[in-house]
């Protein structure tokens, strides 16, 4: 065995080395060898034959994969333009629904804040003329109450102090008081010589409190005498009377039981 692999050794060798010669020397073997040899192994124009034929099957692939993508592209941007379509579609009627709903809420709105303006002002009207109708009443209400007020202090003042009330009135010639001639009313209490001049009023504002003085300034000059004492008695009177009151030196009473003499 080792015998016979030393020997296909020696022959594989030998023939590596003198087989070019051989063949460069009898070109009967060298076409047999070329025989042998192109039955196994293809030729240069076979290859390139079978190259330029796998490059073309390549490049019917590669053209056939292009135009499976492009028509795949095609009906997906068909499917997207169909899609956007339908959302835009979907989109412009949901828009005009809602400007619709916009619209008809506006319009109600508009008539419900007619109808709530006009309830408003009917209330303003029934109010106006609510107060207007108080006002009125308010003012008969006020001379009568103020003639029930001055007796009732009257009452009261003589029942329980040693006093003697009396409501004077005076004609003021020069207009003193008012600005032109008019009569002028006043209340007086007079207690052991003491003279002491009220206003007895529903209310009192700032101006009533300023006449009330003008009122004693004449009948001191009318009577050439001294007022003990000033006071206005008066369930309402105005905090800006109040304080001309101070101002002036006029006690200020509420009620006539808080009369202190």
């Amino acid at each position: 065995m080792t015998t016979a692999y030393a020997d296909k050794t020696e022959l594989r060798e030998y023939l590596t080395k003198e087989l070019p010669v051989i063949m460069e020397e009898n070109p009967d073997i060298q076409r047999t060898i070329f025989l042998i040899s192109q039955k196994r192994f293809a030729d240069k124009d076979r290859t390139d034959e079978r190259f330029d034929k796998m490059l073309e099957e390549l490049k019917k692939d590669r053209e056939e994969n292009n135009r499976k993508w492009e028509e795949q592209n095609q009906r997906f941007d068909q499917k997207w333009e169909e899609q956007n379509q339908q959302f835009n579609q979907k989109w412009e009627e949901t828009n005009k629904r809602l400007d619709d709903l916009i619209r008809q809420s506006d319009e109600r709105f508009a008539k419900f804040d007619e109808r709530f303006e006009a309830m408003l002002q009917e209330l303003r009207d029934n109010r106006n003329r609510h107060e207007s109708s108080i006002g009125a009443l308010g003012s008969r209400w006020g001379i009568a109450a103020e003639s029930s007020f001055r007796n009732a202090l009257k009452g009261i003042l003589e029942n329980r102090f040693d006093v003697r009330v009396m409501n004077v009135t005076e004609y003021d010639n020069e207009g003193f008081v008012f600005g032109q001639p008019d009569q002028v009313e006043l209340d007086i209490i007079i207690r052991n010589g003491e003279i002491i001049i009220c206003e007895i009023k529903s209310s009192m504002s700032r101006s009533d409190v300023y006449t009330f003085h003008r009122k004693v300034q004449f009948y001191e000059k009318q009577h050439d005498c001294k007022a003990t004492a000033t006071m206005v008695i008066s369930p309402m009177i105005d905090r800006y009377a109040q304080a001309v009151a101070e101002k002036l030196s006029i006690e200020v009473y509420s009620y006539s039981e808080d009369v202190r003499l």
